[in-house]
This record gives structure tokens, C-alpha cells and sequence, in this order.
């Protein structure tokens, strides 16, 4: 069984990337859980607070999951022209303390996607994940990533995905992500 976590870097209610994810679910192939997540209960990063009370139980659950699973799939909104505070936020937390961030992101394969409203789909911000990822030192899927403008119109206001070519770019994109991962399982 193949493990993906799926981040949704919205915290809105309505949130097209947590609808992106949750589209996904579906269209992932047999044999493969797609695990969505929220950066819910996450608090602000501040050293003080790690160093007096620890890492908070949110965060170390998300790391554990993260560990555990055989690729990580962030979905980010962009917010003006970059990526989310709160998920940067959250991927800061994640990180912590530096020693245990290797047995969360080391070679861990990543891939991207987002949905925006506006008319270019997130682009910038994804750009702006890939020195991050790098940072991490994780395994980016260079390959494929996922971009949906006009949001608004491909996922109604329940959450659902109503757009049938960008349900088959899901589709695609989600193929293309779990054949790198069994690639990455078997070394190539």
C-alpha cells in the first residue's frame, strides 16, 4: 500500500486546494491512500514557545504522518504572488527541531499543485516552494505539477470538482506522482 499526504495550505472553510486534494482522493490509483490534511491547529512559530514547551502535539502528529508516508503532496493557494504564510508557517514547525527534520523530509518525494481564482493557478507560489524543498532536501517530482486558474469556476461552492479537464489533469497528475514514488521505492 502506497501512503500519500496530502497538505492543504488554506485554512478557509471553502478552500479550493483542500477541494483539489479531496477530488484526488478519488482519483488516485488502487493501492494508494491519499491522507488530507489541514494546517489546522498549528500554531505561529516562535523559538520561545519551542524551547519552553516543546513541539506542539498538532505538529509532531503531522511530522509522524509525514514520516511515515511514501511521498507528500502540497496543495497551495498563492497569496499575493507567493506561497501562504500559514503554510510556510507550518513547514517552519515541521522542520523543528533541525536534528529530527531529516526523518521527515530527507528524500522525501514531493510533488505540488494548487488552485487559484485568478487566471495563472498558483505558479508563482509553487515557484517559490522549490527552494524550500530544497532546503528540506527532499525529492521534488520535477516532472508534474498542477495548475488550476479560475477555481471558481472548476469547483462549485460545496467543494466539488465540476470540471471534467481538470478532473483529467488530477487524474494524470496523480498517476504521474505515484509512478515517481514506486520509482523512488525502487531506487530510480
Amino acid at each position: 500500500m502506497t501512503t500519500i499526504i496530502g497538505l492543504s495550505g488554506s485554512l478557509r472553510k471553502g478552500s479550493y486546494n483542500t477541494a483539489l486534494l479531496t477530488a484526488a482522493k478519488s482519483l488516485v490509483p488502487a493501492g494508494v491512500t491519499l491522507d488530507v490534511r489541514t494546517l489546522h491547529g498549528i500554531p505561529l512559530y516562535d523559538g520561545d514557545v519551542e524551547a519552553n514547551e516543546g513541539i506542539p502535539a498538532a505538529v509532531t502528529a503531522l511530522k509522524d504522518a509525514i514520516a511515515q508516508a511514501d511521498g507528500l503532496l502540497l496543495a497551495t493557494p498563492e497569496y499575493n504572488n507567493g506561497m501562504p504564510g500559514v503554510f510556510k508557517n507550518a513547514l517552519d514547525w515541521l522542520s523543528r527541531p533541525p536534528a529530527d527534520s531529516a526523518r521527515v523530509f530527507r528524500d522525501k518525494p514531493v510533488a505540488i499543485m494548487g488552485a487559484s481564482p485568478g487566471g495563472f493557478g498558483t505558479i508563482l507560489s509553487q515557484n517559490a516552494w522549490l527552494p524550500v524543498l530544497r532546503t528540506l532536501q527532499t525529492s521534488p517530482w520535477w516532472q508534474g505539477r498542477l495548475l488550476v486558474s479560475h477555481a471558481n469556476k472548476a469547483i462549485d461552492v460545496e467543494g466539488h470538482l465540476q470540471d471534467d479537464a481538470v478532473r483529467q489533469q488530477l487524474a494524470d497528475f496523480m498517476a504521474g506522482f505515484v509512478a515517481f514514488l514506486d520509482a523512488h521505492k525502487k531506487g530510480g
